[in-house]
């Protein structure tokens, strides 16, 4: 991911985002990444996400900070009327509207897919919600957490003397945002056949669901409920942690093949033919056996070298990196994995394309930054700007 230096394979697209914590925001980010012109649309008291401190960057959080850049901040009052109506003037000419009120927020202003469909015909409107708007569940408010444990997540991650853990990532917030973009990429082109926008429903729950393989597939065809995994694969057998003199590490053995080569570099090399770890479906039945003698093997040797080894000789193997040793890792600077623009420096956008790369152009936006300047853009003169900052409709400074 490069500074500068690409106007993107989004350029020219224009979206309205009304959302706040992460998922909706990492969708945006996304797209503003690669391109596209997003307004971020932030209520009175502003994105709640830039209070999740310490650490702070001024009066915003690194939660906020992570999440934000490239993005222009509106800050204004949805609940008045003339909000609404700077809204509508705002998608003049928007491809894209993100939002993740709770459901039927929209509706009850009068502002929902329905209506704004008859207005904007061409638009896509994306709805991040926690459990979608029909089904028992509808309309509830749901967290990453807390959806990823109705998900069966917590049932799967953990060891037996842990017990249930929830993942250290916000991996349902994520995956939804990342769904969004899909869908409206999809959407994008779609329209370029038909002409018309369409709604998007990305409730955090499906995307919660969409990841429980293998534990899903397996269900399903064995009818029994996966227990606590640990640091073990589900299906494969050696795939685990392992303990080094010097840090654990993690190896991978996807077939019979890279099992041999794993136990030559082990030092051991007749484990492969041993009946007991023949074939995987043997190493899974004698997966405690199996994983203390690699245990005993690794017992003195250095867990970095030994793991560099293995990537070398072509056999998946990996250190446990703590996060700075992961961000500071000679690969992520290879891999420009580390962005920065002034102050800023965060995580770059993971797709690489060749011609038209994503770029960082700003660092993310002060509260109501931008708020004069879009509205400009948008056809409001100076006089009318100052009218709807004195009636409280433009809010410049946060609210309590």
């Amino acid at each position: 991911m490069t500074a500068l230096s690409s106007a993107g394979a989004l350029a020219g697209i224009k979206v309205i985002d009304l959302t706040r914590v992460l998922g909706g925001p990492f969708a945006t980010q996304l797209l503003s990444d690669h391109g596209a012109d997003v307004i971020k649309l932030e209520p009175p008291q502003g994105d709640e996400v830039r209070d999740w401190g310490p650490p702070f960057h001024d009066e915003d959080a690194s939660y906020f900070i992570g999440i934000n850049r490239n993005k222009r901040s509106v800050g204004l009052d949805l609940a008045q009327p003339e909000g609404r109506a700077v809204l509508l003037r705002l998608l003049e000419g928007a491809d894209v509207l993100i939002e993740n009120f709770k459901p039927g927020s929209m509706e009850k202003w009068g502002i929902g897919y329905e209506e704004l469909a008859k207005k904007f015909p061409r638009l896509i409107y994306c709805k991040v919600s926690g459990f979608g708007a029909e089904g028992p569940l509808g309309g509830f408010p749901g967290y990453d957490a807390i959806v990823g444990a109705m998900a069966g997540h917590y049932s799967v991650n953990g060891s037996v003397e842990s017990g249930p853990m929830r993942i250290g990532l916000p991996v349902v917030d994520i995956t939804t945002g990342l769904y969004c973009v899909i869908g409206i990429m999809l959407a994008m082109h779609e329209r370029h056949s038909s002409g018309k926008g369409q709604f998007i429903d990305a409730a955090l729950y499906d995307s919660a669901m969409s990841l429980m393989h293998p534990h899903a597939a397996n269900y399903f065809l064995s009818g029994k409920i996966p227990g606590l995994s640990g640091n073990t694969h589900g299906n494969l057998a050696p795939y685990g942690m392992f303990k080094t003199k010097t840090c654990n590490v993690m190896i991978g053995a996807g077939n019979n093949r890279s099992f041999k080569r794993v136990c030559e570099e082990l030092g051991v090399p007749g484990m492969a033919e041993d009946p007991r770890f023949a074939t995987n479906g043997d190493r899974i039945k004698n997966r405690d056996e199996l994983n203390r003698i690699i245990t005993e093997r690794l017992a003195q040797v250095d867990g970095q070298e030994f793991a560099l080894k293995l990537l070398k000789a072509g056999l998946p193997c990996g250190p446990v990196l703590n996060t700075a040793e992961a961000l500071n890792h000679p690969h992520a600077t290879a891999r420009g994995t580390i962005v920065e623009a002034g102050w800023y420096k965060g995580i770059g956008t993971p797709v690489k394309l060749s011609r038209t790369p994503a770029s960082v152009k700003a660092p993310p936006p002060k509260f109501s930054q931008h708020t004069r300047q879009v509205l400009a853009e948008n056809g409001f003169d100076e006089a009318s700007i100052e009218r709807l900052i004195a009636a409280g409709v433009l809010v410049e400074k946060r609210r309590a």
